[in-house]
């Protein structure tokens, strides 16, 4: 089962394009394990068909040829009302992010007592989808130093993978895990709504290629 969201809201941004499955590149599980400088790589994928560019039905003007194929990601976005807990589906992979104030009290890495079950229901997804690379990235608004948001960040990063290796621990899984501190801001940090919406853990995996 995925998290359940209750009074949803859902924003669907879709482009033009042939939906195929693609993949993320993870890092190797280590103890201090770090991700790609950018947290938000391009998904991208082959084409699923070669096109002939001198197909006379393209009716392409003489002396044009076409650029290379392009396969254009959809994402999906499912939040709830609060913005405590959100989910983006792409044709690559699934990411959830979940507001520090569901999982930790302020300024702590200690998971509170509501966490572990909405941990082991982002488990139970990476396990119907079969993954074996997982992210785990801490992320905080931008009050306090930024030193102190790179410790705090990467601390609660490496509390929610302890719950998931726990609830995973059958399943050959390799993990990545990084706090990112104060930068990636998803919101306006001018804002308390938008500073709560920063303050955040994402779980990201790859898709199963069947799609499930």
């Amino acid at each position: 089962m995925t998290v359940t969201l209750t009074r949803t809201r859902r924003i669907a941004v879709r482009a033009a394009g042939v939906a195929v499955t693609g993949a993320l590149a993870f890092g190797v599980l280590t103890p201090n394990a770090l991700a790609d400088e950018n947290p938000y790589p391009s998904a991208s994928a082959a084409a699923p068909v070669k096109i002939d560019a001198n197909d006379p039905d393209l009716k392409l003007p003489d002396g044009g040829t076409l650029a290379p194929a392009k396969v254009l990601d959809i994402k999906s976005v499912i939040e709830d009302l609060e913005g405590n807990e959100r989910r983006e589906d792409t044709n690559a992979d699934i990411k959830f992010a979940l507001q520090a104030e569901v999982l930790f009290g302020k300024d702590s890495a200690k998971l509170s007592s509501a966490a572990n079950s909405r941990i082991a229901a982002i488990a139970a997804e990476i396990k119907k989808q079969d993954a074996k690379k997982v992210r785990v990235f801490g992320f905080t608004d931008n009050l306090g130093s930024s030193a102190h948001g790179d410790v705090l960040s990467k601390q609660r990063a490496e509390a929610v993978h302890t719950v998931l290796a726990k609830e995973l621990a059958s399943a050959g899984i390799t993990y990545e895990i990084r706090g990112y501190g104060e930068q990636y801001p998803i919101a306006d940090n001018g804002t308390e709504e938008g500073r709560k919406k920063n303050r955040r853990v994402e779980v990201s995996f790859q898709r199963a290629a069947s799609g499930a």
